[in-house]
């Protein structure tokens, strides 16, 4: 579909494939933070009359064995860094790898109670469309998130190559079909996030915007909304779309996802449609037929 994309994320060290779920539908990680999953700030609970902090649902693991599994944060196990923190790679007591994110808490302001308050509903988040938080660390004033490793690597991953490591080759190119699935996919994790879990007010969600800036690409084109927003039109939107496609794909359908994608980043928030309209305006995008042989690039 779209050809640009990404995060600020620069990967490092072991496995090519970090955060993403496979290609069948898009996994998002719920919460706030950087888009992630990690709690973030206190505007994302409910507000009203003080709230009942349920018990986190997820183990505590010791800093001394994420230590061990990650040879003291080092770099040989570094896959990830942004304004966040940094994310490592582990596998757990059971053999199942993991994801270690070490958040950054010199600028964060936010108290530690609110904060496991936060984790406490981030904990319940269970969605197909969700990468799973299976353990957390808050000793010796670190916050630290493990998250299931996906294995099949990061969209840009797919679509670019991955960041950081030189002569690094894409995956094998996505087809039409696959993109509007993980469009639709990562759309239906966010209604699930924004409108069916009552515990998390849809609201200030300013880590997208974060998340959205890819600093690898040239000047000009670092914020994805910012560079595509005025190619969005119907007869400018076939300058977003990836050339490894090859022309195949269904025009008027690509039409329709760009008249999506330009309400959602309204500048006015109450010209912006919910989740629930997203979903249901994807949909019928899913049985779009291309508009010749699927490419074999």
């Amino acid at each position: 579909m779209f050809c640009c994309g990404g995060s600020e994320e620069e990967p490092h060290g072991p496995p090519a494939s970090q955060y993403a779920a496979p290609p069948k539908g898009a996994k998002t990680y719920g919460g706030g933070g950087s888009g992630r999953g990690e709690p973030r700030s206190g505007n994302q609970v409910r507000s009203g009359a003080p709230q009942k902090v349920l018990p986190i649902e997820i183990p505590s693991i010791t800093l001394d064995e994420l230590n061990r599994m990650t040879g003291n944060f080092g770099t040989k196990a570094l896959i990830g860094e942004g304004s966040y923190g940094r994310v490592f790679y582990a596998k757990l007591k059971d053999g199942m790898s993991a994801a270690i994110k070490k958040l950054d808490t010199s600028s964060s302001q936010e108290p530690d109670s609110d904060f496991e308050a936060q984790l406490s509903v981030v904990s319940r988040l269970k969605h197909e469309h969700f990468v799973e938080l299976m353990g957390y660390c808050l000793e010796a004033n670190n916050r630290i998130l493990v998250y299931q490793f996906a294995v099949m690597g990061s969209l840009h991953d797919v679509l670019h190559g991955r960041k950081g490591v030189e002569g690094a080759a894409p995956g094998p190119a996505l087809t039409w079909n696959q993109r509007v699935k993980i469009a639709y996919g990562a759309a239906k994790g966010l209604d699930y996030l924004h409108e069916k879990l009552d515990c998390i007010r849809p609201g200030s969600w300013e880590h997208l915007a974060t998340m959205l800036q890819n600093h690898t690409m040239p000047k000009g084109q670092q914020s994805l909304v910012t560079w595509a927003t005025p190619r969005l039109s119907e007869d400018k939107v076939k300058q977003c779309v990836d050339p490894k496609l090859n022309n195949d794909y269904p025009p008027k359908a690509v039409a329709k996802l760009a008249a999506v994608a330009a309400l959602c980043v309204q500048y006015e928030a109450d010209f912006r449609p919910n989740m629930t309209i997203v979903v249901k305006a994807l949909q019928p995008l899913l049985n779009s037929k291309p508009a010749g042989p699927e490419s074999q690039a």
